[in-house]
Protein backbone atom coordinates (compact mmCIF):
# COMPACT_ATOMS: atom_id res chain seq x y z
CA UNK A 1 0.00 0.00 0.00
CA UNK A 2 2.50 2.45 0.89
CA UNK A 3 4.58 1.92 -2.59
CA UNK A 4 1.80 2.29 -4.42
CA UNK A 5 0.52 5.30 -2.42
CA UNK A 6 4.82 6.53 -3.13
CA UNK A 7 4.53 6.40 -6.66
CA UNK A 8 1.02 7.44 -7.15
CA UNK A 9 1.95 11.17 -5.18
CA UNK A 10 4.91 11.01 -7.14
CA UNK A 11 3.53 10.53 -10.85
CA UNK A 12 1.01 13.15 -9.63
CA UNK A 13 3.95 15.48 -8.59
CA UNK A 14 5.36 14.70 -12.16
CA UNK A 15 1.98 15.27 -14.43
CA UNK A 16 1.55 18.62 -12.63
CA UNK A 17 5.37 20.01 -12.92
CA UNK A 18 4.63 19.84 -16.52
CA UNK A 19 1.93 21.78 -17.14
CA UNK A 20 3.13 24.35 -14.08
CA UNK A 21 4.66 28.10 -15.22
CA UNK A 22 7.49 28.18 -13.71
CA UNK A 23 7.94 31.70 -14.03
CA UNK A 24 4.70 32.65 -11.54
CA UNK A 25 6.72 30.35 -9.05
CA UNK A 26 7.89 32.53 -6.06
CA UNK A 27 9.96 31.12 -2.94
CA UNK A 28 8.55 32.31 0.24
CA UNK A 29 9.10 31.52 4.35
CA UNK A 30 5.51 29.48 4.07
CA UNK A 31 5.78 27.87 1.43
CA UNK A 32 9.58 26.35 2.60
CA UNK A 33 7.22 25.35 5.67
CA UNK A 34 4.83 23.75 4.09
CA UNK A 35 7.23 22.05 1.77
CA UNK A 36 9.40 20.55 4.35
CA UNK A 37 7.05 18.52 6.10
CA UNK A 38 5.79 16.81 2.60
CA UNK A 39 6.67 12.76 2.70
CA UNK A 40 5.52 11.63 -0.48
CA UNK A 41 3.76 14.51 -2.69
CA UNK A 42 6.30 17.30 -3.53
CA UNK A 43 5.89 20.64 -5.37
CA UNK A 44 7.90 20.66 -8.51
CA UNK A 45 8.70 22.71 -10.99
CA UNK A 46 10.46 22.64 -14.83
CA UNK A 47 14.21 23.81 -15.09
CA UNK A 48 15.07 25.91 -17.77
CA UNK A 49 11.86 25.47 -19.33
CA UNK A 50 11.84 27.67 -22.41
CA UNK A 51 15.34 26.18 -23.72
CA UNK A 52 13.46 22.77 -23.51
CA UNK A 53 10.73 23.95 -25.26
CA UNK A 54 13.20 25.64 -27.94
CA UNK A 55 14.68 21.68 -28.41
CA UNK A 56 11.49 20.29 -28.19
CA UNK A 57 9.67 22.00 -31.24
CA UNK A 58 12.49 23.60 -33.21
CA UNK A 59 15.12 20.99 -33.25
CA UNK A 60 13.49 17.71 -32.62
CA UNK A 61 10.17 18.51 -34.10
CA UNK A 62 7.94 17.53 -31.34
CA UNK A 63 4.60 19.17 -31.36
CA UNK A 64 3.57 21.02 -27.83
CA UNK A 65 0.61 19.99 -27.81
CA UNK A 66 1.15 15.82 -28.18
CA UNK A 67 4.01 16.62 -25.86
CA UNK A 68 1.37 17.94 -23.37
CA UNK A 69 -1.42 15.22 -24.28
CA UNK A 70 1.76 12.41 -23.04
CA UNK A 71 0.82 13.78 -19.66
CA UNK A 72 -2.52 14.64 -18.98
CA UNK A 73 -5.23 12.46 -16.92
CA UNK A 74 -8.02 10.16 -19.14
CA UNK A 75 -10.60 8.68 -17.33
CA UNK A 76 -9.43 9.67 -13.83
CA UNK A 77 -6.58 7.94 -14.28
CA UNK A 78 -2.87 8.97 -13.79
CA UNK A 79 -0.92 9.36 -17.19
CA UNK A 80 2.13 8.16 -15.62
CA UNK A 81 2.52 4.49 -15.09
CA UNK A 82 5.91 3.02 -12.35
CA UNK A 83 7.88 1.05 -14.08
CA UNK A 84 9.52 0.01 -10.61
CA UNK A 85 12.94 0.80 -9.17
CA UNK A 86 15.89 0.05 -10.16
CA UNK A 87 18.22 0.17 -7.62
CA UNK A 88 21.64 -0.94 -9.50
CA UNK A 89 23.33 1.98 -11.33
CA UNK A 90 27.37 0.59 -12.46
CA UNK A 91 28.57 -1.03 -9.24
CA UNK A 92 27.97 -2.69 -5.85
CA UNK A 93 29.85 0.00 -4.70
CA UNK A 94 26.88 2.49 -4.81
CA UNK A 95 23.74 0.82 -4.58
CA UNK A 96 21.05 3.33 -4.81
CA UNK A 97 17.25 3.75 -5.57
CA UNK A 98 15.83 4.95 -9.15
CA UNK A 99 12.47 5.23 -9.78
CA UNK A 100 11.23 5.29 -13.54
CA UNK A 101 7.82 6.15 -14.42
CA UNK A 102 6.60 5.54 -18.70
CA UNK A 103 3.17 7.56 -20.27
CA UNK A 104 0.35 5.81 -20.31
CA UNK A 105 1.43 5.81 -24.61
CA UNK A 106 4.94 4.89 -24.07
CA UNK A 107 5.96 7.80 -25.86
CA UNK A 108 8.25 9.15 -22.81
CA UNK A 109 10.01 8.23 -19.80
CA UNK A 110 10.71 9.57 -16.18
CA UNK A 111 13.71 8.74 -14.54
CA UNK A 112 14.44 10.21 -10.86
CA UNK A 113 18.01 11.53 -10.42
CA UNK A 114 18.66 10.58 -6.90
CA UNK A 115 22.25 10.98 -6.37
CA UNK A 116 23.53 14.87 -6.13
CA UNK A 117 26.23 14.32 -7.98
CA UNK A 118 24.44 13.45 -11.25
CA UNK A 119 21.43 15.97 -11.11
CA UNK A 120 24.09 19.01 -10.01
CA UNK A 121 26.40 17.63 -12.90
CA UNK A 122 23.52 18.09 -15.61
CA UNK A 123 22.36 21.40 -13.98
CA UNK A 124 25.18 23.19 -13.55
CA UNK A 125 27.66 21.50 -15.89
CA UNK A 126 26.11 19.81 -18.86
CA UNK A 127 22.99 21.07 -19.58
CA UNK A 128 23.55 24.35 -21.50
CA UNK A 129 26.25 22.22 -23.56
CA UNK A 130 24.00 19.92 -24.36
CA UNK A 131 21.22 22.37 -25.20
CA UNK A 132 23.88 24.11 -27.65
CA UNK A 133 25.07 20.81 -29.11
CA UNK A 134 21.74 19.22 -29.42
CA UNK A 135 20.90 22.69 -30.91
CA UNK A 136 23.62 22.39 -34.07
CA UNK A 137 23.78 18.43 -34.28
CA UNK A 138 20.14 17.75 -34.99
CA UNK A 139 21.59 14.28 -36.24
CA UNK A 140 22.74 13.38 -32.55
CA UNK A 141 22.01 10.07 -31.34
CA UNK A 142 22.32 11.39 -27.77
CA UNK A 143 19.29 10.67 -25.94
CA UNK A 144 16.23 13.65 -26.10
CA UNK A 145 16.06 14.67 -22.71
CA UNK A 146 12.71 16.95 -22.71
CA UNK A 147 12.27 18.23 -19.66
CA UNK A 148 14.12 18.26 -16.38
CA UNK A 149 11.44 18.81 -13.06
CA UNK A 150 12.89 19.34 -9.46
CA UNK A 151 11.56 20.63 -6.09
CA UNK A 152 12.60 24.12 -5.48
CA UNK A 153 12.42 23.60 -1.76
CA UNK A 154 14.43 20.38 0.84
CA UNK A 155 11.18 18.35 1.88
CA UNK A 156 11.16 15.13 4.35
CA UNK A 157 10.45 13.24 1.12
CA UNK A 158 13.53 13.79 -0.33
CA UNK A 159 15.73 13.19 2.86
CA UNK A 160 14.10 10.08 3.55
CA UNK A 161 14.39 9.29 -0.12
CA UNK A 162 10.62 8.40 0.03
CA UNK A 163 10.24 10.79 -2.63
CA UNK A 164 12.97 11.75 -5.60
CA UNK A 165 13.48 15.29 -5.93
CA UNK A 166 15.12 15.76 -9.37
CA UNK A 167 14.03 13.89 -12.49
CA UNK A 168 14.39 14.31 -16.07
CA UNK A 169 11.75 13.53 -18.83
CA UNK A 170 13.20 11.64 -22.17
CA UNK A 171 12.29 10.17 -25.22
CA UNK A 172 11.23 6.01 -24.96
CA UNK A 173 13.14 4.35 -27.81
CA UNK A 174 10.80 1.48 -27.69
CA UNK A 175 7.88 3.92 -28.42
CA UNK A 176 5.66 2.21 -30.97
CA UNK A 177 6.26 -2.06 -29.40
CA UNK A 178 3.32 -2.21 -27.94
CA UNK A 179 1.10 -1.83 -31.12
CA UNK A 180 3.56 -4.02 -33.51
CA UNK A 181 2.23 -7.50 -34.26
CA UNK A 182 5.82 -8.73 -33.74
CA UNK A 183 6.57 -6.68 -30.30
CA UNK A 184 7.86 -10.30 -28.62
CA UNK A 185 10.38 -10.03 -31.07
CA UNK A 186 11.88 -7.02 -30.07
CA UNK A 187 15.27 -7.57 -28.50
CA UNK A 188 16.91 -4.89 -26.36
CA UNK A 189 21.01 -4.40 -25.82
CA UNK A 190 22.45 -2.09 -23.27
CA UNK A 191 25.80 -2.03 -24.33
CA UNK A 192 29.23 -0.49 -22.79
CA UNK A 193 32.85 -1.69 -23.27
CA UNK A 194 33.23 -5.34 -21.56
CA UNK A 195 37.00 -5.37 -21.10
CA UNK A 196 36.64 -3.11 -17.82
CA UNK A 197 36.31 -4.59 -13.75
CA UNK A 198 32.67 -5.37 -12.47
CA UNK A 199 32.87 -6.14 -9.11
CA UNK A 200 29.08 -7.41 -9.49
CA UNK A 201 31.09 -9.99 -12.25
CA UNK A 202 34.04 -10.33 -11.56
CA UNK A 203 34.69 -10.21 -7.82
CA UNK A 204 31.32 -11.79 -5.75
CA UNK A 205 30.99 -15.20 -6.14
CA UNK A 206 27.58 -15.79 -8.75
CA UNK A 207 25.53 -17.81 -5.45
CA UNK A 208 25.76 -14.51 -4.12
CA UNK A 209 24.82 -11.78 -7.03
CA UNK A 210 20.63 -11.92 -7.47
CA UNK A 211 19.80 -12.52 -11.61
CA UNK A 212 18.59 -9.22 -11.18
CA UNK A 213 21.62 -7.59 -10.35
CA UNK A 214 23.32 -9.67 -13.18
CA UNK A 215 20.60 -8.30 -15.62
CA UNK A 216 22.01 -4.93 -15.15
CA UNK A 217 25.18 -4.95 -16.15
CA UNK A 218 26.36 -4.39 -19.62
CA UNK A 219 24.76 -6.83 -22.46
CA UNK A 220 26.83 -8.45 -25.37
CA UNK A 221 25.58 -8.17 -29.01
CA UNK A 222 26.98 -11.07 -30.96
CA UNK A 223 25.42 -9.90 -34.12
CA UNK A 224 26.69 -7.92 -36.70
CA UNK A 225 24.38 -5.05 -38.16
CA UNK A 226 25.08 -4.84 -41.85
CA UNK A 227 25.31 -1.38 -44.20
CA UNK A 228 26.64 0.50 -46.83
CA UNK A 229 30.37 2.36 -46.53
CA UNK A 230 28.41 5.49 -46.72
CA UNK A 231 26.20 4.43 -44.23
CA UNK A 232 28.93 3.47 -41.57
CA UNK A 233 30.58 6.73 -42.43
CA UNK A 234 27.62 8.50 -41.33
CA UNK A 235 26.92 6.94 -38.51
CA UNK A 236 30.67 6.62 -37.28
CA UNK A 237 30.66 10.57 -37.54
CA UNK A 238 27.45 11.11 -35.56
CA UNK A 239 29.31 9.02 -33.17
CA UNK A 240 32.66 10.31 -32.90
CA UNK A 241 31.23 13.99 -32.36
CA UNK A 242 28.73 12.67 -29.73
CA UNK A 243 31.23 10.84 -27.90
CA UNK A 244 34.06 13.83 -28.65
CA UNK A 245 30.89 15.94 -27.18
CA UNK A 246 30.46 13.61 -23.65
CA UNK A 247 34.58 13.61 -23.44
CA UNK A 248 35.07 17.13 -23.11
CA UNK A 249 32.29 16.98 -20.64
CA UNK A 250 34.63 14.60 -18.66
CA UNK A 251 31.64 12.38 -18.95
CA UNK A 252 31.64 8.26 -18.63
CA UNK A 253 30.42 5.15 -17.75
CA UNK A 254 27.16 5.99 -20.74
CA UNK A 255 26.09 3.52 -22.86
CA UNK A 256 24.55 2.31 -26.07
CA UNK A 257 21.02 1.25 -25.89
CA UNK A 258 20.12 -0.53 -29.21
CA UNK A 259 17.24 -1.89 -29.99
CA UNK A 260 16.56 -4.73 -32.85
CA UNK A 261 13.09 -5.76 -34.61
CA UNK A 262 11.73 -7.34 -37.81
CA UNK A 263 12.05 -5.51 -40.86
CA UNK A 264 8.55 -5.82 -42.01
CA UNK A 265 7.55 -3.72 -38.61
CA UNK A 266 6.89 -0.10 -39.15
CA UNK A 267 6.41 1.68 -35.26
CA UNK A 268 5.22 4.27 -34.95
CA UNK A 269 8.13 7.42 -33.23
CA UNK A 270 7.59 11.21 -31.94
CA UNK A 271 9.06 13.84 -33.58
CA UNK A 272 11.93 14.04 -35.96
CA UNK A 273 12.25 10.82 -38.24
CA UNK A 274 16.17 9.66 -38.47
CA UNK A 275 17.34 6.62 -39.80
CA UNK A 276 18.65 5.65 -35.87
CA UNK A 277 14.99 6.48 -34.10
CA UNK A 278 12.66 5.23 -36.67
CA UNK A 279 15.11 2.29 -37.67
CA UNK A 280 17.94 1.27 -40.02
CA UNK A 281 17.63 -1.29 -42.17
CA UNK A 282 20.31 -3.73 -42.00
CA UNK A 283 21.63 -4.97 -45.17
CA UNK A 284 20.50 -8.32 -44.23
CA UNK A 285 17.07 -7.53 -44.78
CA UNK A 286 15.89 -9.38 -41.53
CA UNK A 287 16.19 -6.57 -38.73
CA UNK A 288 16.13 -2.54 -38.53
CA UNK A 289 17.55 -0.95 -35.25
CA UNK A 290 17.55 1.82 -33.32
CA UNK A 291 20.49 3.31 -30.99
CA UNK A 292 20.44 5.72 -28.23
CA UNK A 293 23.18 7.11 -26.06
CA UNK A 294 22.58 7.14 -22.58
CA UNK A 295 23.30 7.74 -18.97
CA UNK A 296 26.01 10.45 -19.42
CA UNK A 297 25.54 11.57 -15.72
CA UNK A 298 28.74 10.21 -14.08
CA UNK A 299 31.15 13.17 -14.40
CA UNK A 300 34.96 12.76 -13.10
CA UNK A 301 35.75 15.95 -11.93
CA UNK A 302 32.68 16.05 -9.30
CA UNK A 303 33.45 15.08 -5.78
CA UNK A 304 31.72 12.10 -5.13
CA UNK A 305 33.60 10.50 -8.62
CA UNK A 306 36.91 11.57 -7.40
CA UNK A 307 36.63 9.70 -3.85
CA UNK A 308 35.42 6.53 -6.02
CA UNK A 309 38.29 6.60 -8.48
CA UNK A 310 40.38 6.74 -5.21
CA UNK A 311 38.68 3.85 -3.34
CA UNK A 312 38.78 1.54 -6.31
CA UNK A 313 42.72 2.66 -7.00
CA UNK A 314 43.68 2.09 -3.13
CA UNK A 315 41.44 -1.50 -3.41
CA UNK A 316 43.65 -2.38 -6.39
CA UNK A 317 46.65 -2.03 -4.59
CA UNK A 318 46.07 -5.53 -3.10
CA UNK A 319 42.88 -6.47 -5.59
CA UNK A 320 44.38 -5.75 -9.31
CA UNK A 321 41.86 -6.13 -10.91
CA UNK A 322 42.12 -2.82 -13.11
CA UNK A 323 40.01 0.22 -13.91
CA UNK A 324 36.25 0.60 -13.76
CA UNK A 325 34.12 2.12 -16.56
CA UNK A 326 33.25 4.87 -13.30
CA UNK A 327 37.44 4.96 -12.03
CA UNK A 328 38.67 5.54 -16.26
CA UNK A 329 39.27 8.07 -17.68
CA UNK A 330 36.91 9.85 -20.57
CA UNK A 331 39.21 9.73 -23.26
CA UNK A 332 40.27 6.03 -22.55
CA UNK A 333 36.10 5.25 -22.00
CA UNK A 334 35.80 6.97 -25.12
CA UNK A 335 38.40 5.04 -26.93
CA UNK A 336 36.98 2.08 -25.73
CA UNK A 337 33.19 2.20 -26.34
CA UNK A 338 33.75 3.42 -30.02
CA UNK A 339 35.93 0.34 -30.13
CA UNK A 340 32.79 -1.79 -28.70
CA UNK A 341 30.41 0.11 -31.45
CA UNK A 342 32.68 -0.41 -34.23
CA UNK A 343 32.55 -4.44 -33.60
CA UNK A 344 29.13 -4.85 -33.89
CA UNK A 345 29.07 -2.90 -37.39
CA UNK A 346 29.87 -4.85 -40.76
CA UNK A 347 30.03 -2.64 -43.81
CA UNK A 348 28.53 -4.88 -46.93
CA UNK A 349 28.13 -4.17 -50.96
CA UNK A 350 24.41 -2.62 -51.05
Amino acid sequence: MGGRRRQSALAKSIQLAVFREPRTFRKTLLGWILAFFSIFYIRLIRYCAELFEELRKDVWDIHEEEYKACFRSENKTLPLKPMGDLGLSGSVLMIIRQTFFSTSNNKFLVKSLPRHFEHSFFRKDLFQPYYEYMSSHPDSILVWITDYVYAPYRTLGSILKTAPAHHIIMENMLCGKDGDPAEEKWETYDLKPIDYFYPERDLVPDALVSEETLNRLADKFEDKIQMSQADYRRFKNILEADTHFLESSNAVDYSLFLIRFPASSNPDVVGKRNPWRVGFQSLDGKWKYRAVILDFFWAKHKLHAQAMTGMVQTFNVIGRQGPMTITTTADEYRKKFLNMVDEILEVRQS
